[in-house]
């Protein structure tokens, strides 16, 4: 059986490999790793919505593994994060946290992502060649979480670096060596904010910690983690694939630089035709479970496919094509169920500012190198480029 998630094709363009796996079978054995290991796939929209709310499949990655050597080294605070937790268990975890991110929260922060976009395209050239990777959809979000967790300026980088060792495909050892990394940092910081407390998310955890019983300093610092890293990769995706997006569809660009149809028609479209997660996190079945019309046996990794699913024909007609009329409310680009990306709101108010700013700033904004030579990123779990290279332009293009 091979295995179509590691060839150099499909980090380049998945969708055509989705549709024939999707073709062949909503949901089928595939093979899923080294070592010949394998799993099931689900490419259907109908499957990956139940699958992502079936109780017989679980996250609780630690049970799976228990008594299954690895080789692995991964640092406990990552290989457990709140990701990888089910209720009960995740559902104290994820209260601890879910008032960071709601609609009324990240409204107050608007102010500070809209100054921080601001800066950002200011340092861009007004007529010149830019990276929207390097210069806008990574800085964006790394600032923001940063700013929310009270994370020093100056370590910044560093823990972008160690984010995007985490999602290297095929790299277990940089994996690895970036996981302890990133827990140990954060494991630093929440001593030094015990030192010299202040009104950050993260100190808000630490209080939740240190003054209560609901919170194990194993949790505190993996929470730290996931937030840190879960909280800027999708919106770095998101901005690059959409902006990506936009520019090779000259009619949509048109209608976001005009707002001729509605911010939200468009953003969930956006998401939905090239969604930021390819592949979802880890599950697996507890039990003997029917997905679609394959039986899937007790005790098996179950893999599913936000992206596969955004572009499933049935809910989708021409799927392949972006409509900003379409009715995508539906998507799974964050998930479905309990599950579901708890900084979806942030994310969202991310890619509207960002978007809008830069299609106003730059009205002659467009790609500077084909968009076959555009380079991305080799992890199944994420769907970025490495790099974005335009002409940003401040006259409208053809002016």
């Amino acid at each position: 059986m091979n295995d179509p998630l590691s060839c150099p094709e499909f980090f380049q363009n998945p969708y055509p490999f989705y549709g024939q796996l999707r073709a062949a079978a909503p949901v089928q054995q595939v093979t899923t790793g080294t070592g010949g290991r394998t799993g099931y796939l689900v490419t259907g929209y109908a499957e990956a919505k139940a699958a992502f709310t079936h109780p017989d499949l679980s996250k609780d990655t630690a049970r799976f593994f228990a008594g299954r050597p690895s080789g692995r080294n991964l640092h406990p605070a990552v290989a457990h994060t709140m990701l990888a937790t089910d209720p009960p268990e995740h559902t104290r975890l994820r209260r601890l946290v879910t008032k960071a991110f709601t609609t009324g929260a990240v409204t107050r922060l608007r102010p500070y992502i809209e100054r921080t976009v601001g800066q950002l395209l200011d340092s861009l050239p007004k007529d010149g060649e830019a990276d929207l990777v390097a210069g806008l959809a990574v800085p964006l979000p790394v600032t923001v979480i940063c700013q929310l967790l009270g994370v020093p300026e100056a370590d910044r980088a560093r823990v972008r670096t160690w984010s995007n060792d985490l999602f290297a495909a095929g790299q277990p050892q940089r994996i690895d060596a970036a996981s302890h990394a990133v827990a140990g940092y954060m494991a630093d910081l929440i001593e030094a904010k015990r030192r010299t407390p202040d009104d950050s998310l993260l100190n808000d955890l630490i209080t939740t910690r240190d003054e209560g019983e609901q919170l194990g300093e194993d949790e505190l610092v993996s929470l730290a983690v996931l937030l840190l890293v879960a909280g800027h990769e999708t919106t770095t995706n998101f901005v690059g694939n959409a902006v990506l997006a936009l520019l090779q569809h000259p009619e949509l660009l048109d209608r976001a630089r005009t707002g001729s149809c509605r911010r939200s028609n468009m953003l969930d479209e956006l998401l939905r035709y090239d969604s930021p997660v390819g592949i979802a996190t880890f599950r697996y079945s507890t039990r003997p479970i029917t997905l679609g019309e394959t039986e899937i046996p007790a005790g098996v990794p179950v893999l599913i496919s936000p992206g596969a699913a955004n572009r499933d024909p049935a809910p989708y007609p021409v799927p392949d094509l972006p409509d900003a009329d379409r009715d995508a409310r539906g998507h799974l680009a964050f998930g479905h169920g309990i599950h579901r990306c708890l900084g979806a709101p942030l994310a969202l108010a991310e890619a509207e500012i960002v978007l809008r700013a830069l299609l106003t700033r730059f009205p002659g904004l467009r790609l500077a190198v084909a968009a076959e030579e555009l380079r991305w990123r080799r992890t199944r779990l994420m769907r970025g480029l490495e790099a974005l290279p335009v002409f940003t332009g401040t006259s409208p293009a053809g002016s």
